[in-house]
């Protein structure tokens, strides 16, 4: 128990340090401190029948595709194509949007100082298995100066220009470039290059939620979807406990919503890990706990990197509304059809372009 507390809270630290509309206005957390923050928790109910009416369920179906076979091409650094599309427009509505078939890269955000930037990812990698996409991708800017952290989460099915490869949704990015391709193509389209980042599969999630006795989340809207062996279960707003299988489920469910309601959640067990940590006092006790954590986290940050950010990590601590929680919202993206079947987010990318920029600083 108390090794896996201390690689819950180096992992935490790492999610601090940063190397995962315009104008939108963020959502902070409360100013309370943490004891008030916290209401009491309740458990969930399981409810065993399926919603009153599935067929009024939102849900945004973006089925898995078979990883095609790699294409015979010479690959640039901006890829350029063209795009196919076959839709029927509703009358009434307007325009559909379509990929752009000449692609701009965004202008890269000037370096601020004292600001890192990190993206958190979560893989779907499976025990055995080499090929895996992120289908967590959040953005952590750290401003060490005015000690505050902001968050923005990145639906796993945008449309986006990967470098050296093609256009293809952002969660396949690592598979072409590990977290370089990764960066690269976070710069390419929305002007941001993070310089750290922290993966954890499936199995490490739940090993350091399990190990940290579960957590409470502060739910924001309530959730109904089927539940692996317990039929169809709700989750009401407020302050859920969840354990390690619960957790995972909410921040991987989107049968019965979508893309950016999936990014909300994750954000709120992200803030839960965070306030679990700090109930633990287990920043004191960062330098031991380092080796174990990277056996389960894969990050290129150094100790002496996560040792420098626990002054800022002690002010978010003592003030939750230092963490700025910002969302792609769906006017920044489009449902579209590629013309090979797959069920993508076209991206508004000045809007986009905008709010990362807001998100890291920039003016």
């Amino acid at each position: 128990m108390k090794t896996t507390k201390i690689i819950s809270i180096i992992l935490i630290v790492n999610f601090l340090s940063g190397c995962v509309v315009p104008n939108l206005p963020y959502l902070s957390s409360s100013s309370a401190s943490l004891a008030h923050e916290l209401a009491p928790v309740s458990q969930i109910t399981i409810t065993q029948t399926a919603p009153a009416n599935p067929a009024e369920a939102s849900a945004t179906p973006t089925p898995f595709q078979p990883l095609p076979p790699t294409p015979i091409f010479t690959p640039t650094l901006i890829p350029t194509f063209t795009p196919q599309p076959t839709q029927t427009q509703v009358p009434g509505s307007t325009a559909i949007p379509q990929p752009q078939i000449a692609f701009t890269p965004a202008e890269p955000l000037p370096d601020i100082p004292r600001r890192l930037n990190i993206l958190l990812l979560g893989s779907d990698r499976r025990p055995g298995g080499t090929v895996f996409r992120t289908d967590t991708i959040i953005l952590v800017s750290l401003d060490t100066e005015n000690g505050t952290v902001s968050i923005l989460s990145f639906p796993r099915d945008l449309f986006v220009y990967i470098p050296g490869w093609m256009q293809d949704r952002i969660n396949v990015a690592w598979q072409h470039g590990s977290f370089n391709g990764l960066a690269s193509t976070m710069q390419q389209n929305f002007g941001v290059k993070p310089t750290r980042y922290a993966l954890v599969n499936f199995k490490s999630f739940k090993r350091v939620v399990d190990d940290l006795g579960g957590l409470d989340v502060k739910v924001g809207q309530p959730l109904q979807d089927r539940y692996p062996g317990k039929g169809y279960i709700t989750i009401p707003k407020g302050n859920v406990h969840m354990n390690a299988d619960m957790a995972l489920w909410y921040v991987r469910s989107r049968k019965t919503s979508n893309d950016f309601f999936r990014n909300k959640r994750q954000q709120e067990v992200l803030v839960a890990l965070f306030n679990k940590f700090i109930s633990l006092n287990a920043l004191t006790h960062l330098p031991q706990l380092y080796k174990s954590y990277k056996k389960a986290v894969i990050t290129n940050m150094k100790l002496e990197e996560g040792l420098a950010l626990i002054p800022l990590a002690l002010q978010v601590a003592t003030d939750p509304s230092r963490i700025k929680r910002y969302y792609i919202t769906p006017a920044m993206a489009t449902d579209y059809i590629t013309p090979g079947g797959a069920m993508v987010l076209l991206p508004d990318e000045m809007a986009i372009r905008k709010l990362v920029k807001q998100v890291c600083g920039g003016k």
